[in-house]
C-alpha cells in the first residue's frame, strides 16, 4: 500500500464566508473540498449555530502544502479582520494522491 504525503488545511468560520471560500479554495488550486455545519465555543464566544447569522462551518481541504499556505494567507488577509476565523494545519497521508 503506497501512501502519498500532502497537507490538511482546515478552516472554521463563520458560514456566511462559505461561498467565498468556496470560490478562493478553487482558485488557489485545490481540487476538492468538505464542508460540515459545525458548533462551538472559546473563552470569548459560543456559536450554537440556533439562528442564521449564527452558524459556522468547518471546511477541510488536502492539498500540496504550498497551495494550503495560498489559501491559509488568503483567508487570513481578507476575511481575518471581520470575521471570526480559526485556521490549523496538520500532515496526512494519502490513498490516490490524483483526487488531491
Amino acid at each position: 500500500m503506497t501512501k502519498h504525503p500532502k497537507q490538511l488545511l482546515v478552516i472554521i468560520a463563520e458560514a456566511v464566508l462559505e461561498k467565498r471560500l468556496v470560490a478562493d479554495v478553487r482558485q488557489a488550486g485545490a481540487l476538492g473540498y468538505t464542508v460540515h455545519d459545525v458548533r462551538g465555543g472559546s473563552q470569548n464566544a459560543t456559536r450554537e449555530g440556533s439562528w442564521e447569522a449564527d452558524r459556522t462551518i468547518e471546511m477541510k481541504v488536502i492539498c500540496e502544502p504550498a497551495v494550503a499556505d495560498a489559501i491559509a494567507r488568503h483567508v487570513l488577509d481578507s476575511y481575518g479582520p471581520h470575521y471570526g476565523l480559526t485556521l490549523f494545519f496538520a500532515d496526512v497521508a494519502v490513498m490516490r494522491p490524483e483526487k488531491f
